[in-house]
Protein backbone atom coordinates (compact mmCIF):
# COMPACT_ATOMS: atom_id res chain seq x y z
CA UNK A 1 0.00 0.00 0.00
CA UNK A 2 1.54 3.12 -0.91
CA UNK A 3 2.09 6.30 1.68
CA UNK A 4 -0.20 8.73 1.65
CA UNK A 5 0.59 10.85 4.21
CA UNK A 6 1.78 14.40 3.48
CA UNK A 7 5.82 14.88 3.88
CA UNK A 8 7.42 15.64 7.15
CA UNK A 9 9.88 18.60 6.45
CA UNK A 10 11.91 20.13 9.66
CA UNK A 11 11.61 23.92 8.98
CA UNK A 12 14.83 25.75 10.43
CA UNK A 13 14.57 29.52 10.47
CA UNK A 14 17.54 32.35 10.69
CA UNK A 15 15.66 34.55 12.72
CA UNK A 16 19.29 37.12 12.51
CA UNK A 17 18.39 37.18 8.16
CA UNK A 18 14.32 36.68 8.39
CA UNK A 19 12.15 38.80 8.82
CA UNK A 20 8.74 38.23 11.31
CA UNK A 21 6.85 39.68 8.90
CA UNK A 22 7.15 36.27 6.28
CA UNK A 23 5.66 34.01 9.14
CA UNK A 24 1.96 33.74 7.85
CA UNK A 25 2.44 33.58 4.68
CA UNK A 26 6.24 31.09 5.08
CA UNK A 27 3.67 29.11 7.40
CA UNK A 28 1.14 28.92 3.99
CA UNK A 29 3.59 27.66 1.82
CA UNK A 30 5.25 25.55 3.47
CA UNK A 31 2.22 23.33 3.82
CA UNK A 32 1.59 22.99 0.18
CA UNK A 33 4.92 21.47 0.53
CA UNK A 34 3.90 18.78 3.31
CA UNK A 35 3.84 18.90 7.28
CA UNK A 36 6.12 21.14 9.08
CA UNK A 37 6.80 18.30 11.97
CA UNK A 38 9.34 20.72 13.41
CA UNK A 39 9.96 24.06 13.79
CA UNK A 40 13.20 26.15 14.73
CA UNK A 41 14.62 29.02 14.90
CA UNK A 42 17.79 30.34 15.78
CA UNK A 43 19.04 34.04 17.10
CA UNK A 44 19.37 36.34 19.70
CA UNK A 45 16.07 36.98 20.86
CA UNK A 46 17.19 39.72 22.87
CA UNK A 47 18.57 42.21 20.10
CA UNK A 48 15.88 44.42 18.22
CA UNK A 49 16.72 42.35 15.19
CA UNK A 50 15.37 39.19 16.06
CA UNK A 51 13.05 40.80 18.68
CA UNK A 52 9.88 40.61 16.63
CA UNK A 53 9.91 36.94 16.34
CA UNK A 54 8.79 36.65 19.95
CA UNK A 55 5.54 37.71 19.16
CA UNK A 56 4.79 34.52 16.38
CA UNK A 57 6.32 32.07 18.05
CA UNK A 58 3.36 30.84 19.48
CA UNK A 59 1.01 31.19 17.02
CA UNK A 60 3.75 28.84 14.78
CA UNK A 61 4.63 26.61 17.20
CA UNK A 62 8.00 27.51 16.63
CA UNK A 63 10.67 26.06 19.03
CA UNK A 64 13.38 29.31 19.81
CA UNK A 65 16.68 28.59 20.30
CA UNK A 66 18.13 31.56 22.36
CA UNK A 67 21.92 32.21 21.03
CA UNK A 68 23.27 35.52 22.59
CA UNK A 69 26.01 37.42 20.53
CA UNK A 70 28.37 37.98 23.42
CA UNK A 71 30.83 38.92 20.74
CA UNK A 72 30.11 41.06 17.21
CA UNK A 73 30.62 39.33 14.00
CA UNK A 74 30.42 35.91 14.92
CA UNK A 75 27.79 33.61 13.69
CA UNK A 76 26.86 31.06 16.53
CA UNK A 77 23.10 30.93 15.48
CA UNK A 78 24.20 29.63 12.01
CA UNK A 79 26.26 27.50 13.68
CA UNK A 80 23.64 25.58 16.11
CA UNK A 81 20.87 25.75 12.78
CA UNK A 82 23.63 23.70 10.67
CA UNK A 83 24.30 21.35 13.76
CA UNK A 84 20.34 20.92 13.89
CA UNK A 85 20.18 20.14 10.54
CA UNK A 86 22.63 17.48 10.40
CA UNK A 87 21.25 15.89 13.60
CA UNK A 88 18.08 16.28 11.87
CA UNK A 89 19.20 14.70 8.56
CA UNK A 90 20.76 11.70 9.91
CA UNK A 91 17.53 11.40 11.96
CA UNK A 92 15.86 9.82 9.21
CA UNK A 93 12.67 11.41 9.98
CA UNK A 94 12.15 13.62 7.44
CA UNK A 95 11.29 14.14 3.47
CA UNK A 96 12.45 17.42 3.27
CA UNK A 97 14.13 20.85 4.92
CA UNK A 98 12.94 23.64 4.75
CA UNK A 99 15.43 26.50 5.25
CA UNK A 100 14.85 30.07 6.00
CA UNK A 101 17.62 33.09 5.58
CA UNK A 102 18.66 35.52 3.51
CA UNK A 103 22.03 34.16 4.24
CA UNK A 104 23.76 32.53 1.36
CA UNK A 105 25.50 30.99 3.93
CA UNK A 106 23.55 28.05 4.14
CA UNK A 107 23.96 26.74 0.24
CA UNK A 108 26.22 24.44 1.05
CA UNK A 109 24.21 22.82 3.99
CA UNK A 110 21.05 22.95 1.09
CA UNK A 111 24.02 21.24 -1.27
CA UNK A 112 24.82 18.36 1.57
CA UNK A 113 21.33 17.64 2.46
CA UNK A 114 20.30 16.81 -0.93
CA UNK A 115 23.38 14.67 -1.12
CA UNK A 116 21.13 12.01 0.97
CA UNK A 117 18.26 12.17 -1.21
CA UNK A 118 16.58 14.79 0.81
CA UNK A 119 14.48 17.49 -0.35
CA UNK A 120 15.47 21.13 0.36
CA UNK A 121 13.18 24.47 -0.03
CA UNK A 122 14.83 27.58 0.54
CA UNK A 123 12.66 30.77 1.73
CA UNK A 124 14.00 34.50 1.94
CA UNK A 125 15.30 37.19 0.13
CA UNK A 126 17.75 37.81 -2.39
CA UNK A 127 20.73 39.97 -0.43
CA UNK A 128 23.41 37.45 -0.71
Amino acid sequence: MPDTRSPRLAVLIDADNASARIADGLFEEIAKIGEASVRRIYGDFSSSRSKAWADVLAKHAIIPQQQFAYTTGKNASDITLVIDAMDLLHSGRFDGFCLVSSDSDFTRLAARIREQGIDVFGFGEQKT
